[in-house]
């Protein structure tokens, strides 16, 4: 068996211990995520009296994905568990979620929420993709950079991406891979 080597030190001082605990928690939120997604997707209906192959059902893709997920997660947290031994504590640990870095996590996944739970449904799929990009390009280069360009550099620069990714994106669904979109 290989040993994991130790979780190297950050360069901002935060120690290897918050690290590890940190993994543990991430592989057990990914254990118990993938194995919920696993169970949803199980329970999904199999259209037998479709007759639809069993290779095509709804739930295939979310399955096998949701057992890897889980495996990644055990990994993670077999691996933290292992590394971790005596010396990683809680103590310090909820300064992780004050960093710059855990801020932009936040506002990964609070503009990803608003995309699936609010724009999607209420837009057309394309006009949401759209708003979704334009508005994660104007928030991470005005809010999150650390030299940041003209206003109008980086509303021009996110309209044309925006555009063309809402575009590009519901082309390859709708012709590419024949899915209707909302």
């Amino acid at each position: 068996m290989h040993d994991t080597p130790p979780v190297p030190p950050r360069p901002d001082g935060a120690g290897e211990d918050h690290l590890v605990r940190a993994d543990l928690l991430t592989g057990l939120v990914l254990l118990v995520l993938g194995v919920a997604i696993v169970w949803m997707s199980w329970e999904m209906p199999r259209l037998e009296a479709r007759r639809i192959h069993p290779a095509t059902v709804p739930g295939l893709v979310p399955g096998l994905l949701g057992i890897a997920l889980a495996i990644c997660g055990a990994i993670l947290t077999l691996r933290s568990v292992k590394v971790a031994g005596d010396g990683a504590g809680w103590r310090g640990f909820g300064g992780q979620f004050v960093t710059n870095d855990a801020a932009r996590v936040g506002v990964t996944l609070g503009l990803a929420l608003g995309y699936a739970l609010v724009l999607v449904g209420w837009l057309p799929f394309w006009a949401a993709t759209a708003v979704f990009v334009f508005v994660y390009i104007v928030v991470f280069e005005r809010g999150f950079a650390s030299s940041p360009h003209p206003l109008w550099r980086t509303l021009l620069t996110a309209a044309i991406q925006a555009a063309l990714v809402g575009v590009i994106v519901s082309l390859v669904f709708e012709r590419g891979f024949l899915v209707r979109l909302p």
